[in-house]
């Protein structure tokens, strides 16, 4: 797991590298050092607080999807302590039949000054509905 718990303070710009590098690798080996202890998450299936339910969340993921496959497609700073990312999160269910899922959406993480994310929020570009449906399309 990257670790960089020695670090002061990170700029948006060294942020952002980490995440590039997260992403690519999602959902292994993500540096939760980049996070508040009490980060607010959200995204359309759940809302919590704290990055000890975050990485509880993320080892889910790791543990009970199969082929999983974050595709990046934009990173960018929206302002001084914004960053915005555009992916398209792919994965399989264990299902006898084996569905594969690809839901489209971007994340907003609001920055402090300190470099920490203290704010996760994940937009599926998709409804919940229509990302249920593809369990059941071939």
């Amino acid at each position: 797991m990257a670790n960089h718990s020695e670090q002061t303070s990170l700029s948006v710009e060294q942020v952002i590298e980490r995440l590039q590098e997260d992403y690519q690798r999602f959902p292994k080996d993500q540096s939760y050092d980049l996070y508040a202890s009490e980060v607010y998450f959200k995204d359309p299936m759940n809302e919590f607080r704290g990055v000890g339910q975050y990485r509880r969340m993320i080892g889910f993921i790791q543990s009970w999807f199969r082929q999983i496959e974050m595709e990046l497609h934009d990173i960018s700073k929206k302002d001084a302590a914004t960053v915005e990312t555009r992916w398209i999160l792919h994965l399989t269910v264990p299902l006898p039949w084996q569905p594969r899922l690809s839901i489209p959406g971007k994340s907003e993480l609001q920055i402090d000054q300190s470099g920490l994310i203290v704010s996760h929020v994940d937009y599926w570009d998709l409804p919940r509905w229509r990302v249920a449906m593809q369990l059941f399309e071939s």
